[in-house]
This record gives structure tokens, sequence and C-alpha cells, in this order.
């Protein structure tokens, strides 16, 4: 698929919409991916035009266009507009969720190896403060949480079943989908961390049967930093209670709190509008795009990398899982991974290093240390990685 000329003209026009990536091999899309002009002409448009009239009058001029986002991002995860609410953060997002929860002494949390760092601090943080216990599912010899382990240690006190879609490090995609169909049987809420799947790999709320999932701008889905936004089931909404709330989430009622019936509950009023403008911008260019052909080809890709990177001497890929992502992470013996990255961006090839404390649970299991961490995205190119591997060797040398 990477090699033939369909794709390779459909490449050269998203390159042209991606200047720096004439000069700049852009492995860390992980990280945060470049933006398409389009997007950043609409930051920029917004920004003058709140310098022109004011910013809330700039935000009252564009209000059926911050509408149409979050009808833009429903599309996206097959979720209700009502269901959706905007956030800075991935981790704000998780966050907003998680916290909403109304834990009890004795309530179970599962989750898997391969989970973030900062979601297992929230984790931790409710099992000391509120008397919850954080389990880890065994995973299977691929990588992948285990199904039957998950479904012996249901019961009815877990309160939440929390799994990262493709995790930070390692390559591996988890099988959402068979996940839900095994938590829908149990009163336990359903949440994925989407951070770095959405934009690369096709999502559906029913399909996987979460209860919520959450999200970041600024990685695949090539939107501004500081966007983030969460999808919440509607049939939920009523066991969440946001942890901070403000006039625009909630209002009184002859003192008494009620709270939007919508998943604009977990938002705040304040909020970045040109950074919200160029999340539906992003949202919009992916959708045109095409999600299938983007997750086909950048999977590809990372495979090709993969390959290439497996024939240098001394390289070895660390990649995990029995379907994987467009992220792909490995060590070269004898150069610390830090410094491999440095010297790779020295060359004009962005990567970055994926530190033991952002996965502690995986790494530890591996024995591993930071690993150096390439994630290609649909703007990449064969000859980027043909690039790529040369200048690792280069570096080794």
């Amino acid at each position: 698929m990477i090699h033939d000329t369909d794709t390779r003209e459909k490449v050269g026009l998203l390159r042209a919409d991606t200047p720096a990536s004439a000069d700049l091999v852009h492995f860390n899309n992980a990280g945060a991916a470049l933006p398409p002009e389009p997007v950043v002409e609409r930051m920029v448009r917004h920004l003058r035009r709140e310098a022109a009239i004011g910013g809330y009058e700039a935000a009252d001029e564009a209000h059926d266009e911050i509408e149409a986002c979050y009808a833009a991002i429903a599309e996206l995860v097959g979720a209700g507009a009502d269901e959706i609410a905007l956030t800075d953060s991935a981790t704000r997002s998780w966050l907003s969720v998680f916290t909403a929860l109304p834990w009890r002494e004795g309530d179970r949390i599962l989750t898997a190896a391969p989970e973030y760092s900062s979601n297992i601090i929230a984790m931790r943080s409710a099992a000391r403060e509120r008397g919850a216990t954080v389990e880890v599912v065994p995973s299977t010899p691929d990588g992948d949480i285990d199904l039957n382990a998950l479904t012996t240690m249901l019961d009815d006190r877990v309160r939440l079943v929390a799994v990262t879609h493709a995790p930070t490090n390692g390559g591996l995609v988890q099988p959402v989908e068979k996940i839900g169909a095994v938590v829908a049987d149990s009163p336990a809420l359903y949440l994925v961390d989407a951070c770095q799947s959405a934009g690369q790999i096709p999502l559906d709320l029913a399909a996987i049967g979460a209860d919520a999932l959450t999200a970041t701008g600024r990685k695949y889905l090539r939107a501004p930093r500081g966007t983030g936004f969460l999808a919440v089931r509607r049939g939920v909404l009523d066991r969440l209670t946001p942890a901070h709330l403000d006039l625009h989430s909630a209002w009184l009622d002859d003192d008494r709190l009620r709270l939007r019936g919508d998943a604009r509950r977990f938002e705040l009023f304040e909020r970045g509008v040109a950074a919200v403008l160029g999340l539906g911008q992003a949202v919009r260019y992916y959708r045109d795009v095409g999600p299938n052909w983007a997750h086909d080809y950048l999977t590809a890709l990372a495979e090709h990398l993969r390959r290439t990177l497996d024939d240098i001497p001394g390289v070895t890929v660390t990649d995990i899982g029995a379907r994987r992502s467009g992220i792909v992470t490995f060590q070269a013996g004898g150069v610390a991974a830090g410094e491999l990255a440095a010297r790779l961006k020295a060359r004009g090839c962005n990567v970055s290093v994926s530190a033991a404390a952002s996965t502690p649970w995986d790494m530890e299991q591996r024995r591993l240390d930071a690993l150096v961490r390439a994630s290609v995205h649909y703007y990449n190119t064969p000859d980027e990685v043909a690039r790529f591997g040369a200048e690792v060797a280069a570096a080794l040398r």
C-alpha cells in the first residue's frame, strides 16, 4: 500500500499542507504532530479577529462554528453532540471522568499493565484517600490484556475498568471492543483513554462499548496543543458529578445546585477559542483525509519502519501486541535513548524518549529502561523511513 502511485500522490498533497515535512523527518507524532496549514490559518484568523473586535465579540461571531466542533467530534467517535465535552488535554478529560465517580471504600479499579503514569497516579490517589484498590489485569504473551483474567476478576465491587487503547510506548493496540463486551455484563464503568488512538485508529463509542472515552487534539488529530475532548455516554451522565463546576456547567435554582443535562457539565466557561476552532478544523481535515485510509497507511508505514530498524545491527525493536499502532519503540546497544534521540534531532529527525516513568508497570515487567519512540503519521513517507534508518545507523557509528 505504501508504495502504490495513488497513495504517493495523496501523501504528496498532504505534505503540501505540511510545509515542515519538506526538510524535517517528524517521527514524534505521538508527542505532537505537525498541524496542517488549514488548522494554523483558522487559529491565526481568529486571533486576529480577537485583536480587531475583542475576545467575547469574536467568540460570539464564531458561535455556530464552535457548535459545529461538537458535531464533528461526535461524528468522529460515533456519539451524539450532547455527549461531547471540550477540555484542554487528554489528561484533563480523563481526570474529569475519573474524579466524577462516587468512590466508596472497598471499590475496585481494574486496569492493564501498559497504563499511563498520570492515570496510575490518579488511581493510586483514589485508593489512598477513598479506600479503593487498584488491580492490574494480567497480559497475554502478546502483551494484550488477558480477557479470561478480566472476566474472572470482575465482580460487583469493580467500580471502574480503565484501559489505554494505544499505550504511549510499545506499539500495542488493546482489544478495546472485546474488553467492552466483557465489561458490559458488569456494573463497572468502562473508561477508554484514546489519547494516542484518536486520529490514527477509527473510533466508535458504541462498538467499543465504552461508557466514556477521552482524547487529546495535539497528537494524531494534528490539532493545536491545549485541546482535548471527552465523550460520555448519555446513559451514565447521572452517575457522574464533576469535581469542578462553574456557571457554565451548573447553576443555582433557589439555592439548589443543578448540573447541565449534557456532557458539557465537564466544561468550564473559560477556554482558548482559537484552539477550539483549530481542533474543529483538524477533526474535519482528518475526516476528509479518511480515517480508514489514514489507519491503513500509517500502520503499514510503521511496520515498514520496524523492519528497517530490525535490519540495523545493534538495534532492538521492543514493540508488543497482536495488533500494533503507528508508535515504534526501540533500543540501540551502547547508546542511551536520550543521547540517540539528541543525535537524531541534530540530523533533522524528530523522535522522543519513552521513559520508564511514563508506563512504569509495563516497563518494569519487561525490564526496560528508556526507549527511543519513533511515531509515524499519514504525511510521512517510505523515503523518510529509509532516511531515518540511515541516520540511526550513522548515529550509532
